[in-house]
């Protein structure tokens, strides 16, 4: 925005920040709030950090605490500040005062110095439209100016080559290079069974993976296990309709996880958990699951910008090269919408479609 811009005149960048103690008493209630909405705990330091940072960007944007309702002017500056555009001289720019920048990366709101990416923005204002519904106040996110420079920034990126930046997929090429890299250490053992289990069952999420339990897992026979998902994201939203918890572990995978459920004499309690010099320790968090992932990727030789989602696509993406149905997929995976699934999916069968060899004799 130019510099005669209305708001611009009450921009008094301060080196002083609000910090997450300090949050404005709306603030806070909006994160309590917030906190009892979401049960998934990676939603929940989710939405907290967003509304941090809104209050910290506020205080040295503005000089003034954050209350709620935010006018809608603020959120428009919000987006300038952190959305890349190009200039009439054709440079990326962004609003946002270095001074302020530096602030904010000085208190630990924002990792780094410059513009985010436009799905971080749209995150970080959909969490402040939540919070102001949650308090049945004006939505300034909702306003048709906030929604159009929002939906006008998409159209920008577009043009200027941006794509989303996505996991690598692990398909069943990848999975088998990394599985090479476990050894029979109750590392091993332990990296194996995550990873077959995690794949196998449907392409489960890190927390998935971190929250499995031994309550949850029933033996079926000689060939596997059916593990009850109770704590996935479908779950914890409260639709069950569609929802299909009994996710079964064969085979291959089975064999992985008794393997590693034998030697490190598990009985009850987390089934993936930090090994200690070779001793059990509590369960394994889900940036702990994430790290695995990339760590048995390195080992492997493997290229790519791999991390725990990488299972998860890398699951959609097989199935699909394989033949599996669009609905069986989805029943392991959990997808309520077919657009989150789809893109995957569309991409393992790209190859296997007939209309792509219309050239062939």
């Amino acid at each position: 925005m130019k510099d005669n811009h209305p708001i611009s005149a009450l921009a008094q960048p301060t080196s002083s920040l609000v910090l997450p103690d300090q949050l404005a008493q709306q603030a806070a209630d909006a994160v309590r709030e917030l906190l009892a909405e979401a049960a998934a705990a990676n939603t929940t330091r989710s939405y907290a950090s967003a509304l941090r940072y809104w209050a910290g960007w506020h205080a040295a944007r503005y000089g003034i605490e954050l209350t709620l309702p935010v006018p809608e002017a603020a959120v428009l500056q919000f987006v300038v500040d952190h959305v890349v555009r190009r200039s009439a001289e054709g440079e990326l720019i962004w609003e946002l005062p270095p001074a302020v920048d530096q602030a904010l990366v000085a208190a630990g709101l924002k990792a780094k110095l410059g513009a985010w990416t436009l799905s971080t923005v749209r995150h970080r204002v959909a969490v402040l439209s939540t919070a102001h519904r949650l308090k049945q106040l004006p939505n300034p996110c909702e306003q048709p100016a906030v929604r159009t420079v929002l939906s006008r920034a998409g159209r920008a990126a577009v043009k200027r080559g941006e794509r989303p930046r996505k996991k690598t997929a692990i398909t069943l090429i990848e999975l088998e290079a990394m599985l090479a890299t476990c050894d029979d250490t109750m590392e091993g053992l332990r990296d194996r069974a995550l990873l077959c289990f995690a794949f196998a069952s449907g392409g489960r999420r890190r927390s998935e993976v971190a929250a499995a339990d031994m309550r949850d897992l029933r033996r079926i026979g000689p060939q596997g296990y059916i593990y009850r998902l109770e704590h996935s994201k479908t779950q914890q939203a409260g639709v069950t309709a569609s929802s299909t918890p009994d996710k079964p572990v064969l085979d291959r995978a089975a064999l992985a996880l008794e393997e590693w459920l034998d030697a490190a004499g598990i009985t009850e309690g987390a089934i993936f958990r930090r090994l200690w010099k070779q001793r059990l320790g509590p369960a394994l968090s889900p940036a702990a699951v994430g790290e695995i992932v990339q760590r048995r990727a390195r080992l492997a030789g493997l290229e790519g910008d791999f991390g725990g989602h990488s299972l998860r696509s890398g699951f959609v993406t097989e199935a699909s090269r394989q033949g599996v149905s669009l609905p069986a997929i989805m029943q392991l995976t959990e997808h309520r919408a077919v657009s989150s699934v789809v893109g995957y999916f569309q991409t393992g069968g790209a190859t296997a479609n007939p209309a792509a060899r219309l050239l062939e004799d």
